[in-house]
């Protein structure tokens, strides 16, 4: 619900902050809100933006309390695996094929296509292509997680991730110029699950051992029993 109207203690929850954390960055006008009479109101889809926005440097306590946070909100387990079940058979493609960035992204909505999770490939192609122009997806040196400006409702039969590994890396937007060989593709159907997955994949990627485990997989089944084994180690921290 995108249109759902938050308090303060409602988005202190939710972001796992106090409120007087909460009503600091929106008296600085740092987080969206309007205010009304003393206090303020927020919108969820907006709050959902600001997070994504700010996720690439967020520490992984602040991570783990966006999780929690979202999760209790919307009445989800968070201490179970999320990330690993959502990826359909098929779904850990080593090698990648692909040169340039569109050429990754193609190769991505393909094996999506191939699992049956998508209506329109062409149609998911132009969303993630229109999303890299806004603003390049890359998370950290050699990482990128690619995926539509908005949740799909009706584009994708339910909420998946792709995960792909290039043999070698290419241009993807990497704020310090570096090039990227691991993506995961995210399409949700909504924006908890969508918020939930980016927030879980950040933590497992703060792990300094995690991404060059990963990008030291040999084939698809090592990197996805690497995948589990990162995210229950993940889970642990809770």
């Amino acid at each position: 619900m995108p249109h759902e109207v938050l308090d303060i203690l409602q988005v202190a929850r939710y972001l796992g902050l106090s409120e007087k954390q909460v009503s600091r960055l929106a008296s600085r006008g740092e987080l969206p809100a309007r205010r009304v009479g003393k206090g303020f109101q927020f919108r969820k889809g907006q709050v959902d933006q600001w997070v994504e926005a700010r996720m690439r440097g967020l520490s992984k306590e602040r991570l783990a309390g966006i999780e929690q946070g979202v999760s209790a909100h919307h009445g989800m387990d968070h201490r179970g695996h999320f990330l690993t079940p959502l990826i359909p058979v098929g779904g850990v493609i080593v090698p990648l094929p692909g040169r340039t960035r569109g050429g990754v992204l193609r190769s991505l909505a393909a094996a999506a296509d191939e699992a049956d999770l998508v209506y329109d490939r062409a149609d998911l192609v132009e969303e993630l292509e229109e999303r890299e122009r806004l603003c390049p997806t890359t998370i950290s040196p050699g990482v990128a997680l690619p995926h539509p400006a908005h949740p799909l409702p009706y584009n994708i039969a339910r909420s998946f991730v792709i995960v792909g590994l290039t043999a070698s890396g290419i241009p993807f937007g990497c704020p310090d110029g570096s090039l990227t060989r691991l993506f995961f593709l995210i399409c949700c159907k909504d924006e908890r699950t969508h918020l939930h997955l980016l927030a879980r994949i950040s933590r497992m990627l703060l792990n300094r051992v995690t991404p060059a485990a990963l990008m030291g997989a040999h084939d698809a089944v090592s990197l996805a029993a690497i995948l589990h084994e990162r995210e229950a180690a993940v889970r642990g921290e809770q």
